[in-house]
Parts: C-alpha cells; structure tokens; sequence
C-alpha cells in the first residue's frame, strides 16, 4: 500500500486540547489503532502520514463534529469512533443523537450503531424485539423510550413487567409478601427509572398507577390501551406466556421485548417463548427485531471481552456437539450395516440348508456363518 500524506486543519485552535486529550491520552489511543501512520501536531493542524491516513483523517474529522455539538469525548468515544469509522459508520450521527434529559440534566444518547438502530426503530413500531448480550443497553433505553414517550403525551402510563424465573431461586423462599419477594427481581427496571426521573415523581406516578411494576402473571385478562409496556428478560418465558403477553397489546400501545436467548434460566427441556416468537413473527412488517452484538456493549470493556470469549466457547462447544452427534451416528449406521449383514447371511445360510441334501455343504454352510 502507497504512503499518503494528509493535512487537517481544526476549525478552531482551542478545540485540539479536547481532540487530543489530557497528556494526550486520546492521541496515544488513535495512534495505537493505526500503527502504520504517523501523527504530527503543530498549532491547530494535524499531520498524517503512512497507511490508512484517510481512515485517521475521517476519525479526526468526526471528533470534532462531536465536539462542536457539545458531545464530552473520552477514551470510551474514541474507541468507538475508530470501530466505527472501521465499519464505515457515520460516528457523530450515531452518537450525538439525543433521546432525552434525565432529572439530573444527563442526555440521554446512542453509545453503538446497534444502540442508534434500536432507537430509530422502537420509536416507529408498535411492537420491538430487542435480542442481545448483557450489557447492551437494552432494558435501561427501553425505560428511556417509555419516559419520553409519556412526557411528550404519547401514551398514559408505562408497565413494566417481567416471568418471575431465576436460576437456582425460588420466589416463595424469599420474606414477606408478594411485592416484597418480586421487588428485587425488578431492580434493574427501577434503577433505570430512576435514572430517568427525579426520585419524587417517579414515587408519584408509581402511586397513581402511571407507572406500573408487576410480575407477568399479573398481565393475564387484560387490555392495556394508551401504554408503553416493556417485557424484560423474556427469554425466560413460556410459549404461552409470550402469547399471552403479546395479545394483551391494546389502543395507542407499544411495547418492548428484551432478552438474551443465549441465558435462558427455565427448566431443561423447556422452549422458550421469546426463541419460539422470534421464528414466528419475524416476517410482521409491524414487529421489528434489533439484534445487539457484543460490540455494542456499554459497560466495562472488560465485559464485551467476556462476552465475545464465552460466543467462543458457546461456538466450540456446539462444534464438538455436532461432531459427537454425527460420530454417534456413523456408529449407529456401522452397528445397523453390520446387523444386517449378519442377518442376510443367517438367512442364506437358512435358504442353503433347506434346499440342500448334501451333509458335507450343509457343514461347510455352518462353518461360514
């Protein structure tokens, strides 16, 4: 590959500080994803030489878009301004996108594509899957997708439930009465609530009943019109379960489907509703599936890292599965193929018998069989 050399200039010199990070952190991470190209600064232009200069100049270009539109850059950014800038997305779209302000004044944004896609597209169905790894964001942007649809008066209230299964616990063990036991499977939905609203009116709309937080069960017999209904970790409900859910959907409704199908916690042997929907509707105009990919983890980098090394060993343990499988059934065949040898030559051995009168070949017969 040619070298090239490209110069980019900033729009403003005090925007480099910000471009290049504190001690130049931000620098140090772009030049280490571009071994190939050599980056030279002086006053506010950027020198890039070697390979890939196009690529670094476009990660360049779009730090500074980002930071135009008040977007704080920080390691975390640049890493995925070069994934995506890699993957030939468009970064500074995707994550200067706001969906709302939390109580605290925090925005409210777009950390990956996968992120940006589930968005765009839970704000135009009636009805979203959202299918993917821990740590995707899907349940906490589902609460925020149901807060800024009810304060912009879409819809009247939001329900939030979930099948009450985890591994290896049992609800009836846990003390007090039934809220007090299913409260803690529902602490990941109110964190994110509460991220979203001050912790009083959260309280006020959970009293009225704007905000509703109950088991699944809880959904049976039900129309729920003019609502934002999320279903969390779906992945651990029944065929009839799921069904039953998806019927309730009244007027003026949306909904939101989450879960993992690679962490599915019923008992060995039991479908999973959420697996069994996804292959039933996927062809619904109305019903848009978002699958999230482990490169749209959010939380510690550490953790899309486990994700990936576990889709590995799920992958090799499927591989040496099949292998077993199909070795089992080239011994099932030899076992069948030897059987029926020994049975044609039992019957011709029978047939050569009954026919013959001679003593020496009715021995000889015996003896090859």
């Amino acid at each position: 590959m040619q070298d090239t050399k490209v110069k980019f200039d900033l729009p403003v010199n005090d925007l480099m500080p910000d471009v290049l990070g504190q001690s130049d952190e931000l620098l140090k991470i772009i030049e280490s994803s571009f071994p190939e190209t050599k980056i030279h600064v002086r006053g506010n232009q950027i020198t890039i030489e070697g390979e890939n200069t196009n690529l670094v100049e476009q990660v360049f270009n779009e730090m500074v878009i980002m930071l135009e539109r008040g977007l704080q850059i920080d390691a975390n950014i640049v890493n995925k301004t070069i994934e995506m800038v890699m993957e030939q997305e468009n970064p500074a779209e995707v994550l200067t996108t706001e969906l709302l302000i939390t109580a605290k004044g925090k925005p409210v944004r777009a950390k990956s594509v996968g992120q940006k896609n589930y968005l765009d597209t839970a704000s135009k169905n009636v009805i979203t899957f959202a299918i993917g790894p821990a740590g995707t964001g899907k349940s906490w942007l589902a609460v925020a997708l149901a807060v800024n649809s009810m304060q912009k008066g879409e819809v009247d209230r939001i329900i939030l439930t979930r099948p009450l299964v985890e591994a290896g616990e049992r609800v009836g063990f846990l003390p007090g009465d039934l809220m007090a036991k299913v409260d803690p499977y529902f602490r990941p939905l109110y964190d994110a609530l509460f991220d979203m609203l001050d912790p009083e009116k959260a309280e006020r709309l959970l009293d009225r009943g704007q905000i509703e937080v109950a088991p699944l069960a809880f959904m049976r017999g039900r129309t729920l019109n003019n609502s934002f209904i999320i279903l969390d970790e779906a992945q651990n409900t029944r065929p009839e379960q799921m069904k039953m859910f998806l019927t309730r959907l009244g007027f003026g409704s949306r909904a939101v489907i989450t879960g993992d199908i690679t962490q599915v916690d019923l008992p060995r042997g039991q479908q999973s509703g959420l697996a069994q929907a996804l292959r039933i509707l996927e062809k619904i105009e109305e019903i848009h599936i978002t699958h999230f990919h482990s490169r749209d983890v959010v939380r510690h980098q550490l953790v899309q890292k486990i994700v990936e090394a576990y889709d590995v060993f799920d992958d090799q343990q499927q591989r040496i599965s099949a292998e077993k499988r199909a070795e089992r059934k080239a011994l099932q065949m030899a076992l069948i193929e030897a059987n029926d040898s020994a049975a044609d030559r039992q019957h011709r051995f029978k047939d050569t018998v009954g026919n013959s009168e001679d003593p020496e070949l009715v021995e000889q017969e015996s003896r090859d069989n």
